[in-house]
């Protein structure tokens, strides 16, 4: 079980979508909703490049 003190990512390269604070992340990071993100990596796998990718975002974007 993650400890939800540390609200860091594990693996850029992967979109937890069973953590609440990296989905919140990787929503507005993306600036897609829960159910666009959802879909996505149900698509594509939970690889952020893969995501990036199909959203047609720069795979580079990594953003503040």
């Amino acid at each position: 079980m993650d400890d939800l003190r540390k609200t860091g990512f594990q693996d850029r390269g992967k979109i937890n979508m069973h953590e609440r604070h990296e989905v919140h992340y990787w929503t507005r990071h993306l600036g897609v909703s829960l159910e666009q993100l959802q879909k996505v990596v149900a698509k594509v796998g939970n690889s952020a490049a893969a995501v990036r990718k199909e959203l047609g975002h720069a795979q580079g974007d990594r953003g503040a």
